[in-house]
């Protein structure tokens, strides 16, 4: 950072000297630029940073699509096993992708399973597959939203907001519900009914 402040401020510096002769008329914009420089390598070191440390972790994948710039509706989650692998889907200009991370087997299982359950609500949406990963293939961590951002834009803003609407018929990962009676022989409280925990 420091390195990056400095060689900014003597880079407009010298400019200055050469140019207008005058070593002091450069000097407010120079800080300003190295101060500029410092940060910039500063946010790309902590970025970094972040990425190594999420890096190898459940949900590290919807944590990064959830911090992309943009009009992107990530729904993190939508599809799992007990092995901690995930399904995220992301609706966005490109149209559908399905971004699985985990063991790339069971992940490719979950994304075909995934794309015959959304092909009968989107029609003809393209549906894009991403494997999160170091491997064959498949995408790693930190360059996960520069590759999602590169893919070919294919619908309009208004085209993203319908298909949303009907992606919210579909919903997201359902928890199986227990069959059965109330343990006990119990009912239902009213007061549950009227305020849900």
């Amino acid at each position: 950072m420091l390195i990056a402040f400095v060689v900014v401020v003597a880079a407009v510096e010298l400019f200055g000297l050469l140019v207008f002769s005058s070593p002091f008329l450069f000097l407010p914009i120079a800080i300003l630029l190295g101060l500029l420089a410092a940060l910039i390598v500063f946010g790309r070191r902590a970025q970094g940073s972040a990425y190594r440390q999420v890096e190898g972790q459940p949900g590290a994948a919807s944590w990064v699509l959830e911090g992309m710039r943009g009009d992107w509706r990530v729904s993190s989650g939508v599809a799992g096993t007990r092995e901690f692998d995930a399904l995220h889907r992301v609706l966005g200009r490109p149209g559908i992708v399905l971004v699985g991370e985990g063991t790339p087997q069971r992940v490719r299982g979950l994304i075909a399973q995934e794309k015959r359950r959304i092909a009968k609500v989107v029609g003809d949406t393209p549906i894009y597959d991403v494997v999160v990963g170091d491997g064959e293939g498949e995408v790693p961590l930190k360059k996960l939203s520069s590759h999602v951002m590169k893919l070919p834009r294919n619908l309009s803003g208004a085209e993203v907001n319908a298909l949303a609407k009907r992606m919210s018929a579909l919903g997201g990962a359902r928890m199986p519900v227990p069959g059965g009676p109330l343990p006990g022989g119990r009912q239902m409280s009213r007061f549950f009914f009227f305020f849900p925990p």
